[in-house]
């Protein structure tokens, strides 16, 4: 497998952010979940926060470069059998998923430095507050976060199910283009 993306199928580089990226976001929406029905006395009451404000920092860190890969390495053309609409749908889909992405971790930064204190990731250094102690941002940033978390699983969810749709009804290679395959052989008839 290549490095880089070419005009047939993702590179090893897009392939490992994409995977990352989805498995990180579906494990912090399920962390976030747990996290909000958490008692004061609970033993991760304190620490899930934590691992959640490092994780999606990371995860912010590990987005952008995703955005600069797909400026140097651009993604491949969709296969020819994919409708004019279905074309512009993916790609509003995934300009839609990095931004609904971006405001989600922003928005969550937000909530955590509401009150004008750092953020530490893992302890192993500390994002400072932009914004200093601002009243109502934490209620007003905690309210975008939790509607683009909710946008970016449901639209995760309609993107994983256009691929599958792809994979098993249309047969194209869509699916295994993302997973770095070869596209298949077309079958000979005889």
């Amino acid at each position: 497998m290549k490095w880089r993306n070419d005009d047939q199928r993702y590179g090893v580089v897009t392939v490992g952010l994409h995977w990352l990226v989805a498995l990180v976001v579906f494990a912090l929406f399920g962390l976030g979940l747990y996290m909000v029905e958490l008692g004061y006395y609970h033993p991760w009451y304190r620490s899930a926060p934590h691992w959640h404000r490092s994780i999606g920092l990371l995860l912010l860190a590990t987005v952008l470069v995703r955005l600069i890969w797909r400026v140097l390495s651009p993604p491949p053309k969709a296969p020819e059998q994919h409708h004019a609409w279905e074309r512009i749908g993916a790609g509003l889909a995934h300009w839609a998923l990095y931004l609904l992405l971006l405001v989600a971790m922003i928005s969550g930064y937000l909530i955590s430095t509401a009150d004008g204190a750092p953020i530490q990731v893992f302890n192993w250094f500390s994002v400072p507050s932009l914004t200093g102690r601002r009243s109502g941002l934490e209620d007003l940033a905690g309210a975008v976060h939790y509607w683009a978390t909710w946008a970016v699983i449901v639209l995760a969810a309609l993107h994983a199910l256009a691929a599958l749709k792809h994979h098993f009804i249309d047969r194209d290679d869509t699916l295994r283009r993302i997973f770095g395959l070869a596209p298949r052989r077309p079958s000979s008839h005889r």
